[in-house]
């Protein structure tokens, strides 16, 4: 049989029922696989985890939410060899595993997964560190790791809703940035940036149009507006058009990317979790070297490379 590892925190969105962990392996083993389950018990425990699994393990899947699976990317690009990764959402945004055709029955998405292929993802890195799909910096950019996890289980999704809420009550400021794109320097005063490769972000879907995960490029926003009111209006702009359209909004694609920031006063946002690395200076670049067991539901949609 082949080995496969699944590392689960119990932590995300309202918590994974011990009592269908049986069920759990009984698919696996259906698929011919002999599953080890390992609970994560802190934070960045899933990246510890992965780093030192024996390099014999054909499929290591992660259990939770965005970020429990950016701990297992983080994990996994440390290695000399890298293992071959499986996603199955359970948390409460839930932008990955949506993006790739998932729905909300974890044992359905465990089956999709295991009947999916092998596709080779871009990966960014912003210093060093990966993120699976999105890196952000500025107003509102806190709201997910901020958020209070008990809200969280209570509420879901409406729980971000409410700490964005009050964000609208305080002040917005403008960061001066120098960066370059591709080996072009730009300048300017932006409230947040946004870095991501994916069509799904903070729940919205279809953020932007034509998204693929294997072109070799990721996507830079930098948003210049500084009052509430258009700021909600861009973004509401989302239900009927691409975001790229709406004034104040600089969108580029790119392979390297190179922000230095006058002032920094704020921690990134890293697939919703704080980044709090301390420097003024980051580079974010693309691996093109993992590879992942993926739902055959929106490949075509995905994919350049069928």
């Amino acid at each position: 049989m082949k080995k496969c590892t699944v590392i689960i925190n119990p932590k995300s969105g309202k918590g994974f029922n011990a009592k269908n962990l049986l069920k759990f392996e009984n698919i696996l083993h259906d698929y011919d696989y002999d599953a080890r389950i390992i609970l994560t018990l802190y934070r960045d425990h899933a990246r510890k985890i992965v780093s030192e699994l024996d390099s014999d393990i054909d499929l290591v899947v992660s259990v939770g939410g965005d970020g429990t699976f950016s701990e297992v990317m983080n994990g996994n690009l440390e290695r000399e060899k890298q293992l071959l990764l499986a996603h199955l959402p359970v948390g409460t945004t839930n932008d990955i595993g949506h993006m790739y055709g998932l729905g909300n029955n974890l044992y359905t998405n465990l089956e999709l997964i295991l009947n999916g292929v092998v596709k080779n993802v871009d990966i960014g890195c912003i210093n060093n560190h990966a993120f699976t799909y999105v890196a952000s910096f500025g107003k509102f950019m806190d709201v997910p790791y901020k958020t209070p996890q008990e809200l969280k289980k209570r509420i879901g999704y409406f729980a971000y809703l409410i700490e964005g809420f009050k964000r609208c009550f305080t002040r917005i400021p403008k960061h001066e940035i120098t960066f370059t794109l591709d080996g072009v320097k730009h300048k300017g005063r932006y409230t947040f940036i946004l870095i991501s490769n994916a069509n799904r972000i903070a729940g919205i879907n279809n953020f932007y149009n034509d998204i693929k995960l294997d072109d070799s490029k990721f996507e830079v926003m930098l948003c210049s507006l500084h009052k509430k009111i258009d700021i909600l209006r861009a973004f509401y702009t989302l239900k009927t058009s691409d975001i790229s359209y709406v004034s104040g909004i600089e969108v580029y694609k790119a392979s390297e990317l190179i922000l230095k920031f006058k002032d920094k006063d704020k921690a990134w946002c890293v697939d919703g979790e704080e980044f709090n690395d301390k420097k003024k200076e980051y580079k974010i670049i693309l691996r093109k070297d993992v590879k992942m067991l993926i739902p055959k539901a929106n490949i075509d949609k995905l994919f350049l490379a069928k």
